[in-house]
């Protein structure tokens, strides 16, 4: 398997600009928020566990889960987010697994806004590279690019790890506080370090 990069950032930070970026290089980004929406595809078992357990009201028209309605829920509800947790974190844990796996790139990215609190998916990463801004900056890109009000988007950073404890845990740290084109630079040096790191490791 490749050596595994795990990136992270609070909610707004700017994470899918830096991840986008490493892609357009050849770089496999193997997404934890896409590989949770896979193992509730229609067809997997997970999905049918969970329209058992909650009801068919849970499933669209088209038998895909109706992932908003499923979110009331278990938010409202922390025993039934639990039983959420413990069906499906072990299947995103495979699943991201296995996308690493089939991995062809010299370094492979693993982007996940959980990564810091899971430590299934810590231990996949040997660096953890933190996206930050400040949290001004991350209240103010959240509201403009998801048009919703200010209370809804501190009460998700407020569930998100703290922004002092994501850069104490973080083996580098991406300012991305100024224009995007500046991302541009700061990924082709880290793209640099990351494959003379995984020269170094096949070695």
């Amino acid at each position: 398997m490749s050596m595994t990069i795990g990136i992270t950032g609070g909610i707004g930070s700017g994470k899918s600009a830096v991840t986008d970026r490493f892609a357009s290089l050849g770089i496999t980004v193997v997404d934890a928020d896409l590989a949770a929406r896979v193992v509730v595809e229609p067809g997997r078992p997970a999905l049918q566990a969970i329209a058992e357990h909650f009801g068919a009201d849970i499933l669209q028209a088209d038998g895909s889960l109706d992932r908003a309605a499923l979110r009331r829920i278990v938010f409202a509800d922390p025993a039934q987010r639990e039983w959420l947790e413990q069906l499906t974190h072990p299947l995103i844990g495979e699943e991201i697994r296995a996308q690493l796996a089939a991995s062809r790139s010299p370094y492979a990215i693993l982007s996940s806004p959980l990564l810091l609190e899971s430590s299934s998916q810590r231990e996949l990463a040997e660096l953890v590279v933190v996206v930050d801004v400040p949290e001004e900056v991350q209240l103010a890109r959240t509201m403009d690019r998801d048009a919703n009000d200010e209370a809804q988007v501190r009460r998700i950073m407020a569930a998100q790890l703290p922004r002092e404890e994501r850069l104490a845990l973080a083996d580098i740290v991406v300012d991305n506080s100024g224009p995007l084109e500046a991302l541009d630079d700061i990924v082709a040096e880290l793209h640099k370090e990351f494959l003379h790191r995984a020269e170094e490791q096949r070695l």
